[in-house]
């Protein structure tokens, strides 16, 4: 039987029991509302299966919002109604789209169960993981490398020679001052630090030769190195993460062209050729610091400084320098182009990908660098 003044009611019919509607239901009177449906449920809290309504009736409805739809199917839903069985009698076509919208997404409002947090051996093993799959990719990225400096030996006339000079000049003369003036300030802090050491023992000349071993043969092309894993490294993954997110690198596949050959391999080979020239430049800034520094604060001239350079510095030492920096310049190259082409199709992945860039770059080096200490050493050199 109709309730009087509810805005709710049940009633049995020849296909199972009917929920009526009457009235607005709208959000604002959503409190109202629910207590009516929660009086019908209290009703029906020990009543048959066959007292649970199977349809919907809204002859007597005015109005209706998805608010309140929602309502409706949630409370029909806790009374073990099946929702998406559920007929709809008598609606004005208009409510009855929005009953059939809300219907349709109900199953998305149910409650997700909360996923379990990680302990510290899922932390570990998630994190041991994600570093797994990113080494893979440069291995692989470094596999095809190679393999397009193998296609450039066979086929020479395949390099974009005005694409390598464009990366030359942005990635070696641009990069000139910040350098020059990094290693000046490191000399020149090296020979102050060594100097006050060296003169409680009035063994100042011997300033010359740690800065002149030290500079040259660590100090340079790992400072040098850091500097272009944020510079070039950096550059590399957003011009290249730019390029994809833009579509261009799609395009450049259009066109059958290889994009390690295209884009890769210019970068590639100009770090490997300009970094070496860069260190070069680092070694004469940082020795120029360390002997301005020693003419001013060690009493050690100009001159005094180039004979001691000459006796302390062997070859060997400053060409160990060079001959790290090729492979430093390799390694920053590979990890920048390859986080560029794993940007994904979103601004803020270019940012991200980056800022990983530049530690990736820096930890790389720093982890060659020691490597090359301990083959070093125990080769004797």
């Amino acid at each position: 039987m109709e309730a009087q003044g509810r805005s709710c009611w049940i009633e049995p019919g020849p296909d199972g029991a009917v929920l009526h509607l009457r009235g607005r239901w709208r959000l604002v009177q959503l409190s109202a509302l629910g207590a009516d449906l929660q009086a019908l449920a209290d009703d029906l809290q020990d009543a048959p299966r066959h007292a649970v309504p199977q349809a919907v009736d809204g002859r007597a409805l005015e109005d209706l919002d998805t608010a309140a739809a929602l309502l409706v199917l949630d409370a029909l839903d806790g009374l073990g109604a099946e929702v998406a069985a559920l007929e709809l009698h008598g609606f004005d076509p208009r409510l009855q789209r929005i009953a059939e919208v809300v219907r349709q997404r109900f199953a998305e409002t149910e409650p997700q169960p909360a996923t379990p947090g990680l302990g510290l051996i899922g932390i570990v093993g998630r994190a041991t993981q994600q570093i797994g799959t990113l080494l893979l990719g440069h291995l692989e990225f470094f596999g095809r490398t190679v393999a397009a400096i193998g296609t450039l030996l066979r086929r020479p006339r395949a390099l974009r020679v005005h694409e390598l000079f464009a990366q030359l000049q942005q990635v070696g003369v641009t990069a000139i001052p910040v350098v020059a003036l990094v290693t000046f300030l490191i000399g020149v802090v090296m020979a102050y630090m060594l100097g006050l050491q060296a003169e409680k023992y009035g063994a100042n000349i011997f300033v010359v030769d740690g800065v002149a071993l030290g500079m040259t043969r660590e100090f340079s092309p790992l400072i040098v190195a850091t500097i272009m894993a944020g510079r070039s490294g950096a550059a590399f993954c957003a011009q290249l993460g730019t390029m994809k997110l833009t579509e261009e690198t799609d395009a450049i596949r259009t066109l059958g062209l290889p994009v390690e050959q295209v884009l890769v391999m210019p970068r590639v080979l100009a770090l490997v050729i300009t970094l070496p020239l860069l260190v070069f430049v680092g070694d004469v800034a940082g020795l120029a610091g360390a002997m301005a520094m020693a003419n001013l604060n060690l009493d050690i001239t100009p001159d005094t400084f180039m004979q001691r350079l000459h006796v302390a510095l062997k070859a060997k030492h400053y060409l160990i320098g060079l001959g790290k920096a090729p492979v430093f310049a390799l390694f920053i190259a590979v990890i920048g182009c390859r986080m560029g082409f794993s940007v994904s199709r979103d601004t803020r992945s270019i940012g991200i990908n980056t800022t990983s860039t530049v530690v990736q770059g820096i930890v790389a080096v720093i982890l060659l660098d020691a490597m090359f200490a301990v083959i070093f050493q125990e080769l004797g050199l």
